[in-house]
């Protein structure tokens, strides 16, 4: 049996469509990119640019993408099946590709792991499951309360209906938003971080 404050939130969660991520965040491709069989994902840093990286685990291989553009950067269809999913490693990690090739870089989603899910100047992502086993993903600017009706100060931004979710978060610079699910990775990204006066 819920309380009454958990069946609110519950009928909040249910009420809220799917919209589009608030100013600053920019969704960096149209839709999600298909990446079928998706494993898990991490993130990393371009030693030259210095952006964000996503690097997608799935059963047809590695992938290494620029979260800004969504451009495929690198890929690896036959990795060494030592290295080929992160459960090899307790620390849960892969070796890079492409500029990044060697690098550790620790995978969240079906093995475990996680994301962050803050960034530094206070925004929150949080997946929650009103209709269980399909998750909503909820980006929020008030510290993850979710007070309010949706498009305040929180938005429900993806809705997982299709495919089961792997893994969702920022990344460690908190200018890149990641969803990953079964069959497709969907990113937001930022220019720069914004600190309040």
């Amino acid at each position: 049996m819920i309380t009454e404050y958990q069946q609110k939130l519950r009928e909040r969660y249910l009420a809220a469509t799917v919209m589009p991520a608030p100013e600053p965040w920019q969704p960096v491709l149209d839709r999600g990119t298909p990446i079928g069989g998706l494993l898990g994902i991490g993130f990393a840093v371009h030693p030259g640019s210095g952006h964000d990286l996503v690097m997608v685990i799935s059963s047809d291989g590695h992938g290494l993408f620029d979260a800004i553009t969504g451009e495929k950067i690198a890929r690896d269809r036959d990795p060494a099946p030592e290295t080929s999913t992160p459960d090899a490693h307790p620390d849960l990690t892969c070796p890079g590709l492409g500029p990044i090739a060697g690098v550790p870089v620790r995978i969240a989603g079906l093995f475990g792991g996680g994301l962050h899910s803050t960034t530094p100047d206070g925004w929150t992502v949080d997946v929650v499951s009103p209709e269980w086993p399909h998750d909503r993903v909820i980006l929020s600017a008030d510290g993850g309360s979710h007070k309010g009706p949706a498009g305040g100060s929180w938005w429900h931004i993806f809705h997982s209906e299709y495919s089961e979710l792997r893994a969702a978060g920022f990344s460690p610079s908190g200018l890149t938003l990641a969803v990953a699910t079964s069959s497709d990775v969907t990113l937001w990204t930022r220019p720069e971080l914004h600190f309040a006066d």
